[in-house]
């Protein structure tokens, strides 16, 4: 089995936070990155869903390499 690299270890963080922002959105009708980004600029919500997004597809790429 091959090492994660830090980018390995960060997109996979990143899409455990997209499951369970998504998970909290479901259950509680809850979106933790919105309320996060709100806290702190709407700007940055828009960011983080944007890295979520792009780290899902990391993932993706990885899984089918």
């Amino acid at each position: 089995m091959a090492q994660k690299s830090a980018i390995d270890w960060i997109a996979s963080i990143l899409v455990i936070i997209g499951a369970l922002n998504w998970g909290l959105v479901g259950l509680a009708q809850f979106d933790l990155v919105a309320w996060l980004g709100g806290a702190l600029g709407s700007w940055l919500a828009t960011v983080l869903y944007v890295l979520v997004a792009l780290s899902g597809i990391w993932i993706l790429v990885k899984l089918f390499k």
